[in-house]
């Protein structure tokens, strides 16, 4: 494999890391989150207000914040911007957009954000070993409206002992 190709599969690697991130945080899959990221990785969210150093610190943390059924989000990332920095380490920059239905408080969510990732290749896998963002907006919307309706939820009828 030339080093362009190389570098490619590399990318496609890390991409696939990332979406596996968002959607292990968005169906509530923690054992999934774990496995992408790095045992001393670091966390800084919203800019830091929400700080974790090591993975159980950040999905435990994660999931009490947001593991309910009540608590149901979306994230996308989008344009991702990835460099090789060495041949088991790489940087990247993702445009996020995320929404949030927080039943229990009553209030919906929609921002973006820019994530900047660092990422090591660990026995042959790559792993998020630092994340963190800042938000370019949010808007918040509570009471959430009457006209609101939720026709779905995958987490309603699970077993709360499962999560």
């Amino acid at each position: 494999m030339d080093d362009t190709t190389r570098t490619l599969y590399e990318f496609e690697q890390i991409r696939q890391l990332k979406y596996r991130y968002f959607r292990a945080v968005d169906t509530h899959d923690w054992a999934l989150l774990a496995q992408c990221l790095t045992e001393d990785c670091t966390a800084r969210l919203y800019g830091g207000r929400y700080a974790y150093d090591g993975r159980d610190a950040f999905v435990d943390n994660l999931r009490a914040l947001i593991g309910k059924p009540t608590f149901l989000t979306m994230h996308h990332g989008h344009h991702p911007e990835l460099s090789l920095i060495a041949a088991d380490r790489a940087r990247g920059v993702w445009f996020l957009e995320d929404h949030a239905i927080n039943l229990d408080d009553n209030y919906l969510v929609h921002g973006t954000a820019f994530y900047h990732d660092d990422y090591v290749k660990q026995d042959g896998a790559w792993r998020i070993s630092a994340t963190r963002h800042e938000r370019l907006f949010e808007s918040v919307t509570s009471p959430i409206p009457p006209s609101f309706s939720l026709t779905a939820n995958r987490f309603a009828a699970a077993d709360p002992e499962s999560r």
